[in-house]
């Protein structure tokens, strides 16, 4: 058993190669941002592909679209025109009210009016932009707003490729934090159930708000690499689309087209929807390109950040979650080792043969959408933001250079095939020992094994008499004709050549595939006289062609004995033959040379009685005798095969 778990670790070192070093250089190309583009793409695919959820009733958003700014004629809206609509608004008792728009500036007229509605609605946020970098670029909150602590910071951050995909919660303004507008607003709504954010006593940057855990996004997480994760940041779990949430425009509040109760016990927001004001933003909704598709009203986007929060809280809807960087890391790993073993265990069951590249291709694609569908059932279920990207990318790379690996290995193991049989197996022979290799291999080598089969020698009479009165060129050419043509008859009756002793020729049928039944071994036993009078008749048309040619006729012996033999390489490294060797091969020896005066005719083929068991019924063969072979303690029966 330790031999066989040693042999398959040792057969399986590919993967154990493969595997990590393309885990290693996956997780370092993510490291370096090349999978950050695509990671984005395919997480906004997640999003687009998810089911739709309910319209979230806690928020209602009065629009101001382009229908508006005709109506009123100016931009900003005048004071007087924003004191109407949040009186109407107020009348409907909302729990809190969103004021997207800047006024740190006054619209006349109606200003004083403005002040006085501010100071008295405590539930109204006002927003401001900070940018400490750059204090021109920042956008001052109303002051009276600001002097009641009512406001919150609107900034957005936006990634690279144009997308919004991340919140800002907290930010430092003057060394000190201040929130954003999108969570005193949900502050606001939260607090009448008192729900208040309590910070982790394990950690404080995480806190729990109701049935929501918040944990600070950081530079890394997801598909991110090297992000600026300034501020107290999360990843945004988007409600929907634009148009997600109910909408009304201003003018339909101003002149009481809106149900009574539309917004009460609700957080209404007021910003603007005209696409002329450009404060439209792209989200993962927008699609991949980017200049023709749609974007969603920043006010819609505070209205998505505030729903996450307050679903979080209420009903524990989550936000995106990332796997922490090593399991990530030990992610992309396992699919490595998957795309490098799914190949190997291919590669084992190498019977398939021409099919299975087809095989391959069909089962990486199943590996793939099996990646890619857990990772959207994740992130659907639960918003879990598993990487795609590099993890697609290790299974494959591992998948396609373990190929590469497997194909030079079977180049070598294939070459160490052709340097044992040579030209001396059959195709048919030589594609059987192919395929089962790493069965009958062990280290380059077939290792011997005890088997039964039938060992044929054959010797030219008279060799020796006619190689003195031959040149030795002719005497090469005539025996390589002779040789070349025993050879390939050899062959065609399914025996391997194994090798060449002067003018002798030992061949074996029944190896190296082991014979398990006895129609195999009797088959092989009949082939091998078959074989033998084929030489014989070979040897008759030779005859004749020397005879034109000058050269010496000849006749030839032939012996077969059928039994066990211990067939294997035998060799160093430098020259590595198979052979077998065994009793079997010495009788078989002895057969050919017993009594050469034994008349046969051109070819005599004796048998001993293993063989003759197996050729009753096919060939009429006579019975010598029983004699003692040189070399052995027991008789032999002997017998000769009639043709």
């Amino acid at each position: 058993m330790w031999k066989q778990l040693r042999q398959k670790i040792s057969e399986g070192r590919g993967i154990w190669t493969v595997a990590p070093s393309i885990a290693c250089l996956t997780i370092a190309l993510r490291l370096l941002g090349w999978f950050q583009p695509w990671e984005w793409m395919a997480l906004d695919q997640f999003f687009r592909y998810r089911p739709l959820e309910p319209v979230d009733e806690r928020i209602v958003i009065v629009g101001i679209n382009e229908a508006d700014l005709k109506q009123i004629g100016q931009w900003p809206i005048p004071d007087a025109v924003l004191v109407q609509l949040i009186e109407k608004i107020k009348a409907q008792k909302p729990k809190a009210i969103g004021l997207d728009l800047y006024r740190d500036l006054p619209v006349a007229p109606g200003h004083a009016e403005l002040v006085k509605i501010f100071q008295t609605t405590p539930n109204l946020i006002g927003i401001e932009k900070l940018n400490e970098e750059d204090p021109s670029a920042a956008v001052a909150a109303s002051p009276v707003l600001g002097q009641l602590g009512q406001v919150g910071f609107n900034n957005l951050v936006v990634d690279v490729d144009g997308k919004l995909r991340r919140a800002l919660l907290y930010m430092t303004k003057n060394e000190q934090p201040t929130v954003s507008f999108s969570m005193r607003l949900a502050l606001l709504y939260l607090q009448d159930k008192n729900i208040l954010p309590q910070p982790s006593p394990i950690d404080p940057q995480i806190f729990h708000w109701g049935k929501g855990i918040f944990r600070p996004f950081t530079r890394n997480d997801g598909g991110y690499v090297n992000a600026d994760d300034g501020g107290y940041q999360l990843l945004l779990n988007y409600r929907g689309s634009a148009n997600t949430f109910r909408r009304v425009s201003l003018a339909q509040v101003l002149e009481n087209q809106i149900p009574n109760d539309l917004m009460r016990d609700r957080v209404v927001l007021i910003g603007t929807t005209a696409i002329s004001l450009n404060d439209v933003f792209y989200t993962p909704y927008s699609g991949d390109r980017i200049a023709t598709l749609e974007r969603t009203p920043g006010v819609e986007i505070q209205a998505n950040i505030i729903s996450h929060l307050i679903n979080s809280a209420l009903v524990g809807r989550p936000g995106i979650n990332t796997l922490p960087e090593i399991w990530e890391g030990l992610w992309i790993v396992l699919l490595s080792f998957t795309g490098a073993t799914l190949c190997w265990m291919l590669r084992e069951a190498g019977s398939m043969g021409k099919l299975l590249p087809r095989w391959t291709a069909i089962s990486l694609l199943f590996a793939l959408f099996s990646l890619v569908g857990s990772s959207y059932l994740a992130f659907w279920l639960g918003s879990w933001w598993i990487p795609v990207i590099p993890s697609a990318v290790a299974l494959l790379s591992a998948a396609a250079v373990t190929t590469g690996y497997i194909a030079n290995v079977e180049r070598e193991e294939r070459q160490s095939v052709m340097n044992l049989f040579g030209r001396h197996v059959t195709q048919q022979i030589a594609e059987t020992i192919w395929r089962n290799r790493h069965q009958l291999m062990e280290e380059g080598r077939l290792p011997g094994r005890q088997m039964t089969a039938t060992v044929l020698f054959s010797d030219l009479k008279g060799f020796s008499s006619l190689a003195e009165h031959m040149e030795p060129e002719t005497l090469m050419s005539w025996l390589n004709q002779y040789m070349d043509a025993m050879a390939e008859l050899v062959l065609e009756y399914g025996g391997v050549v194994d090798k060449f002793i002067g003018d002798a020729v030992m061949a074996v049928f029944g190896v190296p595939i082991h014979r398990t039944t006895s129609e195999e071994i009797s088959h092989d036993a009949i082939a091998a006289v078959h074989c033998a009078i084929a030489m014989a008749d070979k040897l008759e048309i030779l005859n004749q062609q020397w005879q034109h040619q000058g050269y010496p006729q000849t006749a030839m012996r032939v012996g077969i004995a059928t039994g066990n033999v211990v067939a294997g390489s035998l060799g160093n490294s430098q020259r590595l033959d198979y052979t077998v060797l065994g009793d079997t091969v010495n009788v078989a020896a002895r057969l050919e040379s017993y009594d050469k005066s034994l008349d046969g005719g051109i070819c005599r083929i004796l048998v001993n009685e293993e063989t003759h068991h197996y050729l009753q019924h096919h060939f009429p063969t006579k019975l010598l005798g029983r004699v003692m072979l040189k070399g052995r303690e027991k008789t032999t029966a002997i017998y000769q095969v009639l043709h």
